[in-house]
């Protein structure tokens, strides 16, 4: 199996993923403003400053959607996968791959769960967040 695909890191991700590294979930914030925002950018979209830093943010959130990907492969995964749109509790939304939660039936993914940020070392030089269920979180 082939490794997975490596994200393409610039000036306004570094952050970021020199975050994930030290298995830190780091959020965009508006120096300017405080607008916390993600994906990052390079200028605030409330306020037009470019004036950026970061919070870490407490890797925790709910599900707002998900879907399970069964085709076409993705390089360095197994399917099906789980994808998740998540809501952090900082308040902002993130997409999510949810590890160890089967991708059907009645153990599977449910909106409104709790999942928690664990982290994918995939070398040296890449650490990738994935999201895990926070236990007792079912309904």
């Amino acid at each position: 199996m082939t490794g997975p695909v490596r994200p393409v890191v610039n000036r306004d991700n570094a952050y970021f993923f020199e975050g994930t590294r030290d298995q830190e979930l780091r959020l965009q914030k508006c120096n300017a403003c405080g607008v916390l925002r993600h994906p990052p950018g390079p200028a605030c979209p409330d306020c037009g400053a470019f004036d950026r830093g970061h919070v870490v943010a407490a890797g925790t959130g709910t599900v707002f959607s998900f879907l399970v990907h069964h085709a076409p492969q993705v390089p360095g995964k197994e399917l099906p996968l789980v994808i998740a749109l998540l809501d952090l509790d900082e308040g902002v939304r993130m997409v999510a791959e949810v590890a160890g939660v089967p991708p059907e039936g009645p153990d599977g993914l449910q909106i409104g769960e709790r999942l928690a940020v664990d982290w994918n070392v995939i070398d040296d030089e890449l650490t990738l967040p994935i999201w895990r269920r926070v236990e007792g979180s079912r309904a």
